[in-house]
């Protein structure tokens, strides 16, 4: 067993430990995408119950942006526009609006649960790559050790 077989062994446990690391960041990144997916969630839900309990006449807080808003009327809450996607958007009742939010809402669900997946299967890859390391650190101090006692025996022996 040579020093160089050690040396290898050292330079795998990095290129192991920058796998690890970029698994890390995906996982981050996912988890921000499900934490961004969740809040796209939460402001469809809250936008479905406006529709079901606002009613002709209402008075609402409309936000401008920066967190100023302005109490307004509702003249017909049958006439709801409802983003598409790449902006654009349509008049739609609020039954149909209703039930394009619940799509979007229902399509958001599958978007959460394929990321979660992925990031399943992340964690996993990272738990073996780990696994490895350790298993490659544990060798190699069994090689340092034979190494000493070898060494150790040489200088008794003179």
């Amino acid at each position: 067993m040579s020093l160089g077989g050690g040396g290898g062994g050292q330079q795998q446990l990095q290129q192991l430990a920058q796998e690890i690391e970029q698994i890390e960041e995906q996982i981050t990144a996912l988890e921000g995408e499900v934490e961004g997916l969740q809040t796209e969630k939460s402001d469809i839900d809250e936008a479905i119950e406006a529709i079901e309990a606002l009613e002709s006449g209402s008075t609402v807080q409309v936000p401008l942006g920066g967190g100023a808003y302005v109490r307004a009327e509702i003249q017909d809450i049958d006439e709801i526009i409802v983003g598409l996607g790449g902006d654009f958007a349509a008049e739609q009742s609020a039954d149909d609006a209703a039930d394009a939010l619940e799509a979007k809402r229902d399509a958001l669900d599958d978007r959460i649960s394929e990321v979660r997946e992925d990031i399943e299967e992340l964690e996993s890859e990272s738990s073996e790559l780990e696994q490895q390391a350790q298993q490659m650190q544990q060798q190699m101090q069994q090689q340092q050790m034979q190494q000493m006692q070898q060494q150790q025996m040489q200088d008794d022996d003179e």
